[in-house]
C-alpha cells in the first residue's frame, strides 16, 4: 500500500518550526522513506511567520509543492491563517491547547526580559489568548487538540515544546519508526548533546509524550491517520 504524508508545521519564528522540519524529513530518510522539506519565512525581517513543509513518501517525490496538507500542526493564530488553504476534508490540524497568556513586564525582575516569539503588546493579535483556532468549516479537517506547552513547562522545560509537538506529528504520521526519529536527533542536535548529556533524555522523552498523547487524542476523538 502506498505511503505519503504531507506534512505543515508552522508558528512564530524562535519557535523552533524549522528544527522540526529538518528532523522530521531526516528521520523519514533514516526509515528508508523518500523526504523533502522546504522551509518558508514570512515577508517580515523579524517576527514573521515560519512555516515548514515537509513530504515523506515510499515512492519518489514528483513535486516540490502540495494543496492539501495530510497534517498540520500550527502554534499561532497567524500561522493558522496563513496555512488556512492547505486544510481540506482529510487534513488532521494538530494545535498547542494550552492556555495563552501574554507575556508581562515584571518590573521587580532583575536582567534583560525578553520574547523568543512575539513582544506583549503584538500577542494578543499575533498569536491569540484562546484555545486554539476557531471551529474549522464544514469540509476543512479536523482539529486535535494537544496542550504541549502545558506539557513542555510542566514536565519538562518550556524549551522543549516544539519537540512535544514534533512527537505528536510522529503519532500521526505512524511509519517513521523510533530508532530513525532517534538518529535524526542526534544528527541535528549531537553537538548540543555533547556539552549537556542530560539534553538527549529531554528531548527523547518530549517527542515520545508528544506521540503518546497524540495517539490517545486520536483514539478519544475517532480521528484515524
Amino acid at each position: 500500500m502506498r505511503y505519503r504524508k504531507r506534512i505543515i508545521v508552522a508558528g512564530e519564528g524562535g519557535q523552533g518550526i524549522q528544527v522540526v522540519g529538518e528532523i522530521l524529513a531526516a528521520a523519514a530518510y533514516h526509515a528508508g522513506l523518500e523526504a523533502l522539506y522546504i522551509p518558508n519565512f514570512g515577508v517580515e525581517q523579524r517576527g514573521g511567520a515560519s512555516i515548514a513543509f515537509v513530504q515523506v513518501s515510499d515512492t519518489p517525490i514528483g513535486a516540490p509543492k502540495f494543496r492539501h496538507a495530510d497534517i498540520m500542526a500550527v502554534l499561532s493564530r497567524r500561522a493558522f491563517e496563513r496555512t488556512r488553504r492547505h486544510q481540506g476534508p482529510d487534513t488532521v490540524v494538530v494545535y498547542d491547547s494550552s492556555d495563552l497568556k501574554t507575556p508581562i513586564i515584571d518590573d521587580k525582575t532583575v536582567g534583560i526580559q525578553g520574547w523568543e516569539t512575539v513582544a506583549p503588546e503584538a500577542f494578543p493579535a499575533v498569536v491569540g489568548n484562546e484555545r486554539g483556532p476557531e471551529p474549522l468549516p464544514r469540509g476543512r479537517g479536523r482539529l486535535l487538540p494537544i496542550p504541549a506547552s502545558d506539557i513542555a513547562k510542566n514536565e519538562f522545560t518550556p524549551r522543549v515544546m516544539n519537540m512535544v509537538v514534533f512527537g505528536a506529528i510522529l503519532g500521526l504520521a505512524e511509519e517513521i519508526s523510533e530508532d530513525a526519529v532517534m538518529q535524526a536527533l542526534e544528527d541535528k542536535l549531537g553537538s548540543k548533546y555533547a556539552k549537556d548529556e542530560s539534553l538527549r533524555e529531554l528531548n527523547r522523552e518530549a517527542v515520545r509524550r508528544g506521540k503518546a498523547l497524540a495517539q490517545q487524542e486520536m483514539t478519544s476523538l475517532g480521528v484515524h491517520s
